[in-house]
């Protein structure tokens, strides 16, 4: 896709390519886990191997079938990564056994009554090393990342989402559309790389809709908005750059209560504090939509076709954690620590940072996060 960026900076340009040197990720549990229980939770480092690898390995080791195992995220081969699996507790001798690959080391271990399920994660924590930055290139990242850590990015999946040629949506758009019940894993996949394909393009829509309103007068964007300019000019009074309407889909941040917004002073306001975060659709049949002026600007990325689909809500904004950096200016190597609430993608902030695609590097050195 084209992206549209929220930050209005030049481009500042890096060398960033996936490697388990370059490029680590760790799961931050949502809640501590218990020291009893039916099931064996295994804090797993990997390298090398993906999550439906590593299932395949344990479930192997294990005698198991890979339906017996849980997890919370998917974390991809070509990264070191820390992460949270479950299994039966009768298993863990056999498990303990049999397991021999070097690319999986088991850190802890901890029991539980209930296994892990998708989803059941805080956030994640990167660590990510890119190369060919000079001083001023340093300087650039650390001036641009100061107003992200107080304004936010924008959630967009990421480009590894829509596979090697990033044109797997279309394949899914072609499924959905034939009516028929989805077949395995795959057609599941291309599906909802479609699914996201249009929650990304209705997000672009929004940057660029706000992108408007920062640029121009209210009289003037009135004009190429074709809104009414009492509307234009309550939505260029709100603090912060991405715009509200009348009824957006909120959510608290992070605790994910919901509400939609009826006032657009005081929800502009709780945006601006970071206390919740506009929602984008992820269609399906059991999502919910927006309403009002928001609906209007949502409708055109539903599709009805997605109904073999449950649906969802992403947060459209997201904010950047507990950033920090390690500088090794002789070999102009860049540390970047940063932590993400789940779902988001490492590389949508590094490209938000460098204001540019990171595709092109990708097809080079393989898949990232």
């Amino acid at each position: 896709m084209n992206k549209i960026y929220a930050y209005n900076h030049p481009p500042i340009f890096f060398d960033f390519a996936q490697s388990i040197e370059r490029f680590f990720v760790e799961e931050i549990p949502l809640f501590p886990f218990a020291n009893s229980g039916s099931n064996v939770i295994l804090k797993i480092k990997k390298r090398d191997m993906s999550t439906f690898k590593l299932i395949s390995v344990l479930a192997n080791a294990a005698n198991i079938a890979q339906r017996e195992i849980g997890y919370a995220g998917l974390k991809d081969k070509n990264a070191t990564a820390i992460q949270y699996i479950s299994l039966p507790k009768v298993y863990e001798k056999e498990l303990l056994k049999n397991l021999t690959t070097d690319k999986i080391e088991i850190l802890e271990k901890f029991y539980s009554k209930f296994p892990i399920k998708i989803g059941q994660l805080k956030a994640n924590r990167f660590s990510i090393v890119l190369h060919k930055v000079t001083p001023k290139v340093f300087e650039a990242i650390q001036n641009v990342t100061k107003e992200m850590l107080k304004e936010g990015i924008p959630n967009y999946f990421g480009y590894q989402r829509f596979g090697e040629d990033g044109k797997s949506f279309a394949q899914g758009q072609k499924i959905a559309h034939t009516n028929k019940k989805l077949k395995g894993a795959k057609e599941k996949l291309l599906v909802s790389a479609y699914q996201s394909h249009l929650f990304n393009q209705w997000l672009a829509s929004r940057i660029a809709l706000s992108h408007t309103l920062k640029a121009n007068s209210p009289e003037k964007a009135s004009k190429i908005l074709n809104y009414p300019k009492p509307l234009v000019e309550a939505l260029s009074q709100q603090p912060h750059f991405f715009k509200l309407f009348i009824g957006e889909h909120l959510q608290s941040y992070p605790q994910n209560k919901e509400y939609y917004c009826s006032d657009l002073q005081p929800c502009a306001l709780e945006f601006a504090q970071s206390k919740v975060s506009p929602t984008g659709l992820l269609a399906g049949s059991k999502t919910k939509r927006a309403v009002s002026d928001a609906r209007v600007l949502e409708a055109p990325f539903d599709d009805s076709e997605l109904s073999s689909l449950y649906g969802d809500r992403r947060y459209a904004w997201i904010w950047v954690e507990d950033l920090a950096f390690e500088y090794r200016k002789e070999k102009e190597h860049l540390t970047i620590d940063f932590t993400l609430p789940k779902g988001a993608y490492a590389t949508t902030f590094l490209e938000e940072i460098g204001k540019r695609e990171l595709i092109d590097e990708k097809r080079t050195v393989s898949r990232l996060d």
